[in-house]
C-alpha cells in the first residue's frame, strides 16, 4: 500500500466514525454499550449526509451529533440526572423556527434551560435570512446545522414545541407539548423573518416564565 493509498484509508468516513465511536464509548463508559454508540454515531452519519450541502465536515458533525442524543438517551433512562429543564423545538427544515427559537432561549435562559432543535425533514443549512436576523440581536449561528428529529431527544425533553410539523413529533405522557403557530421564514423577506424572531421571543419568554413557576 502506497502513502498515499494508506492516508486515504486513515482519512475514510467508516475510519474517523469508528474513531468517534471510540471516544464516545469511552465518554459514555457505564450507561451505553459500545455497539448502541458505534449505532448511534453511524446512524447520525447517515441522516446528515442525506441532506448536507457540504459532506466535508459531516464527519466531525455526526460525532457532535451522536454525543448529544447519547446523552439525551442516558438522560430518559435516568443515568444522567437533569439539573435544568430540557426544551425541544421542532420544525420542518430546522433551518428557521425552531434554529430561532432554540438561538433565543439560551440568549434569555442562559444556563436555566438546556435546548434542543430539530426537523421532521431537516434542510441543508439554516436560512441565510434567519442566519442574519440573529446576527441582528447579537445571536451567531455559525456552528448550528439541521438535524433529524430522533426518538431519543424527544425522550429527553420536558417540553416539546412544534413549529408547523404536524404529526412527526412522537407523543410520549408526562411531557408537556405545545404547537407555535408561525410562518414559515423560506416563504418570508427579511422583515418577515425579523417579525417571526420577535413574536418568537415573546412566546419563549412566556414558555421560561412558565418552566421556573413549574
Amino acid at each position: 500500500m502506497t502513502a498515499g493509498a494508506g492516508q486515504g484509508a486513515l482519512l475514510s468516513p467508516d475510519s474517523v466514525l469508528h474513531r468517534a465511536a471510540e471516544r464516545l464509548a469511552h465518554q459514555f463508559s457505564g450507561m451505553v454499550n459500545e455497539e448502541t454508540v458505534e449505532r448511534v454515531v453511524f446512524e447520525s452519519y447517515t441522516a446528515l449526509s442525506r441532506t448536507a450541502a457540504v459532506q466535508t465536515h459531516v464527519t466531525s458533525l455526526a460525532e457532535k451529533f451522536a454525543r448529544d442524543r447519547l446523552t439525551a438517551l442516558a438522560q430518559s433512562k435516568g443515568l444522567i440526572v437533569k439539573q435544568v429543564p430540557e426544551v425541544l423545538f421542532v420544525c420542518v427544515q430546522n433551518s428557521g423556527r425552531s434554529q430561532m427559537a432554540a438561538a433565543l432561549t439560551r440568549q434569555i435562559a442562559g444556563e436555566r434551560v438546556h435546548v434542543r432543535s430539530a426537523g421532521s425533514q431537516p434542510g441543508e443549512r439554516i436560512l441565510p435570512e434567519v442566519a442574519l436576523a440573529l446576527a441582528e440581536i447579537g445571536l451567531d449561528v455559525t456552528d448550528e446545522f439541521p438535524k433529524p428529529l430522533t426518538d431519543d431527544v424527544v425522550r429527553a425533553a420536558d417540553a416539546v414545541v412544534t413549529m408547523g410539523c404536524g404529526d412527526a413529533c412522537p407523543l410520549y405522557p408526562g411531557k408537556r407539548y405545545l404547537d407555535w403557530q408561525l410562518d414559515d421564514p423560506a416563504d418570508l423577506d427579511l422583515d418577515g423573518v425579523r417579525r417571526v424572531r420577535d413574536d418568537i421571543r415573546i412566546r419563549v419568554e412566556q414558555l421560561l416564565a412558565e418552566l421556573t413557576v413549574a
